[in-house]
């Protein structure tokens, strides 16, 4: 089910945003590859914006290769994977996406914490920080946790609507923000309760652990995440193309 979302103009051009929302829900697969999405009057209505608008934005997904439109039998989906910095080859979910499965994206909570010491975020970022946990449902079912950390004083034109529907990474870039490196590391772990509860898993059960380190151009790290993921469900895949 998707969340209606009011773009607005003081985050930038609407088609833009309208563009970027509508990207991320192909590359999730809410759009399925070989069927049309809603039609103009729909999209213009959940976002609230003129025909324009809403053309612009697809006429940038049908440049991008992600969309074809044809007279009277509406606008298809022909793509639902894009180039990524991660790796040279596909991201994770876009594998998962081109199987058939579906993922979507619950935010659970966005807010500013007081860091403890000792710990990694303290350590990357002082006192304070913006802290966000994601849940991934893979077919409907709870499938990975994430939280994520970021310098707070940088992400202040970010907004808790925003990250229901886009993509962390296009926000950040957003923000004027170009992120030039990655870091994964990677380790059977188990999850904190809460966690466990959210993956709805057994306590103690091992998970696979992922924690990654996102820098900009100067070397400066901008983001610091963990995610754990219910491998019992789906074996984490890495695509690479040679």
């Amino acid at each position: 089910m998707n969340v209606t979302v009011n773009v607005t103009r003081k985050k930038g051009p609407l088609y833009l945003q309208v563009k970027n929302i509508l990207k991320d829900r192909i590359l999730h697969g809410i759009y399925p590859i070989d069927t049309n999405i809603p039609s103009e009057p729909q999209l213009e209505s959940e976002f609230n914006v003129s025909k324009i608008t809403v053309r612009n934005a697809i006429k940038e997904l049908v440049q991008e290769g992600f969309l074809e439109t044809k007279s009277g039998k509406g606008t298809k989906v022909i793509r639902n994977t894009s180039a990524s910095k991660l790796s040279k080859g596909k991201r994770f979910t876009e594998v998962l996406v081109e199987e058939g499965h579906k993922i979507q994206k619950q935010l659970l909570q966005a807010e500013v914490i007081c860091n403890q010491e000792d710990t990694e975020p303290y350590q990357l970022f002082g006192e304070h920080c913006l802290r966000i946990e994601r849940l991934y449902h893979l077919d409907g079912v709870p499938y990975i946790h994430y939280t994520h950390y970021l310098d707070a004083r940088r992400m202040e034109g970010i907004e808790p609507s925003d990250l229901h529907v886009q993509s962390l990474y296009g926000l950040i870039e957003g923000q004027d923000i170009s992120l030039e490196r990655f870091r994964d590391g990677f380790a059977v772990a188990v999850a904190p309760f809460h966690v466990e509860d959210r993956l709805h898993v057994k306590k103690g059960t091992p998970l696979l652990k992922r924690s990654r380190y996102s820098y900009d151009e100067a070397g400066d790290v901008i983001e610091y995440s963990e995610g754990y993921y219910n491998t019992e469900m789906q074996h984490y895949v890495v695509n690479y193309d040679i």
